[in-house]
């Protein structure tokens, strides 16, 4: 039912519609066992689908996904047992306890009743949540409920586990503490994948990132990778007088492929630039010209969230 392979998940040419709607064309992607993979995209762009997909809650109109070295489609109890799910929104009990939420979900995994519950109290207590144990979930903040949440994809013990968005409308504090929960798990062996849209998420947790729109996958690597796929540089231009930045901006329109960005703000304008030199002295020189004081310029790598804008707009044109 198994082959051996290095790969925790195997997708190849996975196609799904709904009705007149293709969810997904042709995606393919590995994931090595004990990575990271963070899966990027749009509203829309298919992440939610594929996810289904892995994880036996959605059949492929073609194309094959195998996890844990197993046919999603063929024997999808088996991958059942093997993987951890948790979503954007805590699939927990709120009139049950922390702890009566993650015995449910012992039993239904079938892990026997001694078991249940030492593994409950081990989570609990590695999601510090043993003091709000025997408090039912309604006096619970966002950030419990997702630990708790989090918790409960544990329970089985799964080898691989995936996370659809799972900070979504938490606190940076309860972000941060999430991450550090994430990376313990992947130091201990276990695979992970990430669906997003916080590039900084992405940049911190994943070893390599996939980035899918409007149903395809149009690039996959780590962040290096994909900010050298730009094959450009931002020029990053810091106005004195913050008033003039919309101005400025307006000035330097044609020197990068794109629209300048501003913040206005921090009076800081980026734009994306193929020739590194020549456009940072043409910068210079048209706004000494039109007699705008600069504090600063520079130029600088692109950012994951410039990448991302750049293969999800103008892949497919704006």
């Amino acid at each position: 039912m198994t082959h051996d392979t290095p790969f925790a998940i195997q997708v190849q040419d996975v196609h799904k519609s709904f009705k007149n709607i293709r969810a997904l064309e042709g995606v393919s992607l590995r994931v090595p066992k004990g990575s990271v993979l963070g899966l990027l995209g749009p509203n829309g762009a298919g992440k939610t689908t594929l996810v289904r997909i892995m994880t036996t809650l959605l059949q492929p109109d073609k194309g094959t996904a195998y996890v844990a070295g197993i046919d999603v489609a063929q024997h999808p109890d088996e991958v059942r047992h093997r993987i951890g799910l948790a979503g954007q929104y805590a699939a927990v009990d709120e009139n049950l306890t922390g702890q009566e939420n993650l015995e449910m979900v012992g039993k239904l995994y079938h892990l026997n009743r001694g078991d249940i519950k030492q593994r409950a109290q081990t989570l609990l207590e590695q999601f510090s949540l043993t003091d709000a144990a025997r408090r039912t979930l309604k006096t619970y903040s966002g950030g419990m409920r997702r630990r708790l949440d989090l918790a409960a994809s544990l329970m089985g013990k799964p080898e691989i586990l995936f996370l659809d968005e799972p900070t979504t409308g938490l606190d940076p504090q309860s972000r941060l503490e999430l991450w550090e929960i994430l990376q313990k798990l992947v130091d201990e062996g276990t695979t992970l994948l990430l669906t997003t849209q916080y590039l900084e998420e992405a940049d911190k947790l994943a070893d390599s990132i996939a980035v899918i729109n409007k149903g395809r996958l149009v690039a996959q690597g780590t962040a290096d990778e994909l900010k050298n796929k730009i094959g450009a540089d931002v020029l990053e231009v810091h106005m004195h007088d913050r008033k003039q930045t919309d101005a400025a901006a307006k000035l330097l329109h044609d020197l990068g492929k794109e629209q300048p960005t501003a913040d206005h703000a921090a009076g800081i304008i980026a734009i994306t630039v193929h020739d590194r030199t020549k456009s940072l002295i043409e910068a210079v020189r048209r706004l000494d010209a039109a007699k705008f004081e600069i504090a600063d310029v520079a130029l600088r790598r692109p950012t994951l969230d410039e990448v991302f804008l750049s293969l999800t707009d103008n892949t497919y044109g704006k």
